[in-house]
């Protein structure tokens, strides 16, 4: 749940950026500096949890959708079916890495050797 809220204020962050006017505009300014810092906080706090590749893939992703649907909502960016297919994919993807099982990482390749298995001379 962290890491969606998060991908929820990325999501605000970002739009707030688009209308800070290059941070000339006060409350946009405010707006994007809270969202980011806590933004980024819940991705920190939810890669305790979530892989990093992972975690960052879905706030990425659902942070991205978000946006664009948002722009679409508002008039500032053309809607179309084809965008809203790619959308979909986009949230599809993140939700597939989630719904992946949980893997332990691969042992090292070079193992050390147990006493029994170095020669003497």
């Amino acid at each position: 749940m962290i890491l969606l809220a998060s991908a929820v204020l990325e999501a605000v962050w970002a739009t707030a950026l688009g209308l800070s006017d290059g941070f000339s505009r006060p409350l946009p300014t405010l707006v994007f500096a809270v969202t980011a810092t806590l933004s980024m906080v819940g991705l920190g706090l939810a890669v305790k949890r979530i892989p990093l590749g992972t975690a960052y893939a879905i706030w990425v992703g659902i942070g991205a959708a978000l946006t664009v649907v948002w722009a679409m909502a508002t008039g500032v960016e053309p809607a179309s079916p084809l965008k809203l297919l790619f959308i979909a994919g986009i949230v599809g993807c993140a939700a597939g890495l989630k719904l992946l099982p949980a893997k332990e990482p691969a042992q090292s390749a070079v193992q050390p050797a147990s006493p029994a298995e170095i020669p003497h001379v």
